[in-house]
């Protein structure tokens, strides 16, 4: 039993952290006991969609906060493990694995369960609810020819938008006859749906669904759809057994009054299992008024929950929509042009109730504000009008910016002002607003700008939480002796908040501490964790290397081996001259690097990746320099290094630069009399040209300056920061200047020379002594 009796929450999602935050903030020093249900800490379901990405996604990437800020802030954690009885007279909870929880007030945060409608053949289907969820309609989606989503809620359309950016082809399945009719009226609906299937996604109206069949989907009328995936997305219900049992007065969510107490005075409800006047919410915003109260209710401060006007917005890529309150009332006014519509709705007295804008959400924080605080206006229109032209100073500091996370204008500005904050990162981390679905940062970004008159913001913090840079963490790691991302935590608090640093400092730490460093594999993406690119599908891929682009008849039959005996769905020539193999699962992946004899590429990784090159002086009858011969041996000195952002260099035979060298981040050019080193060159999202750093007589001379500018960037760049945004930032001058200098060029080379000696060239050799026991097991829900 845990004996120290104080509050304890129940549910571990984004209610539940709200709470233990809120009750943290206005005392420090009451016992918080979290039980999640979920094997996960808190996460953010709003983006849960991600993990559905065609870039993939790790569930550690949703945590609200690292497991550090839970010991900083004193709250207890139990995950896995659910309250299967709650005693309040008693003031006991009992727990699924036999043990108690004692408690003086407990605040149930058990949220909602996925509302699945009597279908036969109704076992077949997946719901769209948690990360489990997620994992198995990935894999489903791999192998299907059409999937079928049914509901056209904000919910479904999120997941069919997913399913189709995975390459499968999907249609949403709607009962009624508009898409989202809560939040909609016609006219808008009526521009939303074609404004879905402009995305790949088919929309079928005024369909019920009558049964899932191993061919399809058959609806009331008789038809079907041909499809081998189906999710049902039509809503959720309140998890009210707990509750129910526990005696407690229940209707369609526990009942609360406006202190968001029960029918017992020792139990409140929060979030969506929560019914308060009647009203169920089954959206995020009014969790974070909720647990406001609920905190000010705990701490014994007088409080009222006045209800949450309803506000969505669908986030799919390419469409604007935000609505806040009725789509259809007394007095209405639309703003329509093309696929742009913006309605306001008011009451017979003038006052405010709803706004639905698509295609044009100019000004929505304004609107919202004005419906949320019931804004008299005698000319509606103008109201829109005015909201149109909206800037952030022009908010009221009531207007809330952020959804996800329920922060109003008033308290960003507060926070900028205090700190005082300098950069939009920090006022991210220490205010939260953005840092869900991140829609609201153009917004923060540009209160900041209006805080500080107009003046660039400050250079990047590594930590912002902290406020901490880069040079103050390197210094503080230097003169303590620090070697690994634990010691710093403890040493400055630096990843203790949100965690999101610890990635960057995993590599500062590294590259100052090069041997002596200690691997944390916590502060690693998954990508890094298992030394393999995860794809679309929760499969992984192998990309061996390949120096110079140049391989051998063996190496190639090996390749065919492993792609054939693993089978393998695809095998991919790269644009850096190597081979791809696509589709492995993870618990393959020590055996495929045994059968391939290769060392890694590091295709995953922030590091050196790989270096380009044409066939030079060895056919071309062009060539200048032995383009191939200076590319491995490029390749081979600089494999194995991390870096700031991922490296891509190349070597070309002669300017005709059949390899590309201008556009990467290190580029060798052969010319008439030597060579010409270019460096911080783009051509992916952003293209550019790289900048001449030197031209030199000897290919020598050209890799020893590659070679030194490589260590400069490694020192100096931020986190995630590009060769070519690095050279933005501080200018050729000053790097030609450092590079080229024969006695700082010598102590970079030393440097290089250290951290070399101290990489690892091949990570796949873990294949032999895994970190730990479950490294390389199967995801969970994978195929």
């Amino acid at each position: 039993m845990y004996a120290r009796p104080g509050i304890l929450v129940v549910g571990g999602g984004i209610a539940g952290q709200a709470v233990c935050e809120a009750v943290r903030d206005r005392d420090p020093d009451v016992s918080i006991t979290l039980v999640c249900g979920e094997p996960h800490r808190p996460y953010d379901r709003v983006r849960l969609g991600s993990l559905l990405a065609p870039e993939g996604g790790d569930v550690e990437a949703l945590r609200l906060r690292p497991d550090t800020w839970y010991e900083d802030a004193g709250v207890r954690v139990l995950t896995g493990v659910r309250v299967t009885e709650l005693d309040p007279e008693l003031g006991r909870a009992a727990l699924a694995d036999g043990t108690d929880v004692v408690f003086d007030h407990a605040v149930l945060c058990t949220g909602s369960d996925p509302l699945v409608p009597p279908l036969d053949g109704g076992g077949g289907a997946h719901v769209f609810r948690d990360p489990a969820d997620c994992d198995a309609i990935r894999a489903a989606a791999a192998g299907a020819r059409r999937a079928a989503v049914i509901g056209g809620g904000l919910l479904g359309l999120e997941a069919a938008h997913a399913l189709a950016k995975l390459g499968c082809p999907t249609t949403v399945v709607h009962l009624v006859d508009r898409l989202m009719e809560r939040q909609l009226d016609g006219p808008a609906a009526a521009l939303l749906a074609p404004a879905i299937e402009r995305l790949g996604v088919d929309v079928r109206l005024t369909h019920a669904s009558r049964a899932i069949t191993p061919t399809g989907l058959v609806f009331d009328d008789g038809s079907e759809l041909e499809c081998d995936l189906v999710v049902v997305a039509v809503g959720v219900r309140p998890h009210v057994e707990l509750a129910r049992a526990a005696g407690l007065e229940v209707a369609r969510g526990v009942v609360v009054d406006d202190r968001l107490v029960t029918s017992h005075p020792k139990v409140l409800a929060v979030g969506e299992c929560a019914e308060h006047r009647g009203v169920v919410h089954g959206i995020v915003a009014p969790i974070h008024d909720q647990a406001q109260v609920a905190a000010q209710t705990l701490a014994g401060s007088p409080c009222a929950y006045a209800g949450s006007i309803p506000t969505a917005k669908l986030k799919v890529m390419g469409i604007d929509l935000v609505t806040a309150g009725a789509a259809e009332g007394p007095r209405e006014v639309v703003d329509a042009a093309g696929d742009s519509y913006r309605k306001l709705v008011a009451d017979p007295d003038g006052r405010v109730i709803g706004a639905v804008l698509l295609g044009d959400a100019r000004g929505a924080e304004l609107l919202i504000d004005a419906v949320r605080t019931a804004r008299e206006t005698d000319d509606p229109l103008a109201l829109l009008a005015e909201a149109s032209q909206a800037t952030a100073a022009e908010l009221p500091d009531s207007a809330q910016v952020c959804n996800c996370n329920g922060v109003c204008k008033g308290a960003i500005v507060e926070a900028i002002r205090e700190g005082p904050l300098g950069s939009t990162q920090e006022v991210v981390s220490v205010t939260r607003a953005g840092a869900g679905c991140g829609s609201c940062k153009p917004v923060v970004s540009e209160l900041l700008k209006l805080e500080r008159d107009g003046a660039a913001e400050e250079p990047a913090y590594l930590c912002p939480c902290r406020r901490l840079t880069r040079e103050q963490v390197a210094q503080l790691v230097r003169e303590q002796e620090l070697t690994s991302v634990g010691e710093v935590a403890e040493a400055c608090g630096a990843g203790r908040d949100c965690g999101a640093c610890k990635p960057g400092l995993a590599y500062l730490v590294s590259e100052l501490q090069a041997g002596r460093f200690r691997e944390e594999r916590h502060a690693r993406f998954i990508n890094d964790r298992v030394h393999a690119n995860i794809q679309n599908d929760g499969t992984f891929s192998v990309v061996p290397r390949i120096r110079g682009g140049v391989v051998t008849p063996d190496e190639l039959r090996r390749i065919a081996d492993v792609a054939d005996r693993y089978e393998l769905p695809m095998v991919k020539i790269t644009g850096g001259q190597r081979i791809d193999l696509l589709g492995a699962r993870k618990e393959q992946l020590p055996a495929i690097w045994e059968d391939l004899g290769m060392p890694s590429g590091h295709a995953y990784a922030k590091a050196v990746r790989t270096v380009k090159t044409c066939v030079g002086t060895d056919f071309c009858r062009f060539g200048l320099g032995d383009a191939i011969a200076v590319g491995i041996e490029l390749e081979r000195a600089m494999e194995g290094l991390h870096t700031p952002h991922k490296v891509k260099s190349a070597v070309s035979g002669c300017p005709r630069n059949c390899a590309e060298s201008y556009v990467k981040d290190i580029g060798l050019v052969a010319v008439d009399g030597g060579w010409e080193i270019y460096v911080g060159g783009a051509a992916g999202g952003t293209v550019r040209k790289g900048d001449l750093l030197a031209s030199v007589a000897s290919s020598d001379e050209a890799i020893r300056i590659a070679l030194a500018f490589l260590q400069h960037y490694r020192e100096r760049a931020e986190h995630l920061e590009r060769t070519y945004a690095y050279l933005q930032r501080v200018g050729i001058d000053g790097v030609r200047e450092a590079v080229l200098d024969p006695a700082e060029q010598a102590a970079l080379i030393e440097r290089y020379r250290i951290a070399k000696a101290a990489s690892d060239p091949d990570p796949w050799r873990e294949r032999d002594a895994p970190v730990h026991p479950r490294q390389f097991a199967e995801l969970d829900g994978a195929r």
